[in-house]
C-alpha cells in the first residue's frame, strides 16, 4: 500500500507554470473559478456564490492534504502569482495504486496549452514522487476538450458509465480515461 506525504508541499513547475499550494490569498480567484457556470459546466458540483464558500473550499483542500486523501496545485503562470486553475488528485486509493487527477481551468486560459503542460508535471509526479501505478480522469461524455487533452497527454478510454451520478434532479453518465505508469 502507498505511503503518502505532501509536506513539505511539492510547488512543480514547468517551462511556463508554477504549480503551487492553493493559499487564502486566492480566496477571489477561487470564487472566480467555481462560481463560473462555464467553468463549472461538465463538473457536477454546486457553484460557489460567496468568498466563505471560497475559503470552506480552500479549507477542503488543505484538509486532504494534511489527511493525505488529495493534494490539489494552483496553476498559476512562472510571471504571475494569481490563480488561474487548479489541478490535482483526488479520490486517492492508497491500497491500489491508484488516484484521480482532475483540473479546471478559467475560460480566458482555454486553447493555450496550459493543462496539458500541467497535467504532464502532476502525472510525473504521481508516478514518480507517489507511486501510483494508474491514474484515472472521470469526465462528462459531452466535454470533449477534455476528451482530446486526456488523448493527448496517453490515457485510454476505460469505461462509459450510464447514469451513474445524480447531481440537481438528474442522472448523468460518466466516462472514465486511465493511465498506467509504464516505465
Amino acid at each position: 500500500m502507498l505511503q503518502l506525504n505532501f509536506e513539505p508541499f511539492p510547488n512543480l513547475e514547468t517551462e511556463r507554470l508554477l504549480l503551487r499550494r492553493v493559499i487564502a490569498t486566492d480566496t477571489k480567484e477561487i470564487l472566480e473559478l467555481r462560481s463560473n457556470a462555464e467553468t463549472m459546466k461538465y463538473i457536477p458540483r454546486p457553484l460557489l456564490k460567496t468568498e466563505e464558500d471560497a475559503l470552506e473550499h480552500i479549507a477542503n483542500i488543505d484538509d486532504k492534504i494534511e489527511t493525505q486523501e488529495g493534494i490539489n496545485w494552483a496553476i498559476t503562470l512562472k510571471d504571475s502569482p494569481k490563480l488561474i486553475g487548479v489541478i490535482g488528485h483526488y479520490r486517492i486509493r492508497p491500497e491500489h495504486f491508484r488516484a484521480e487527477v482532475g483540473y479546471m481551468l478559467l475560460p480566458q486560459f482555454h486553447g493555450k496549452g496550459i493543462i496539458p503542460e500541467a497535467i504532464k508535471a502532476v502525472l510525473k509526479y504521481g508516478f514518480e514522487k507517489m507511486g501510483l501505478h494508474s491514474i484515472e480522469a472521470v469526465i462528462d461524455p459531452a466535454n470533449l476538450a477534455s476528451e482530446k487533452v486526456l488523448q493527448k497527454s496517453g490515457f485510454t478510454k476505460e469505461a462509459h458509465l450510464i447514469e451513474n451520478e445524480y447531481f440537481e434532479g438528474r442522472f448523468l453518465d460518466t466516462v472514465i480515461y486511465s493511465l498506467l505508469n509504464k516505465p
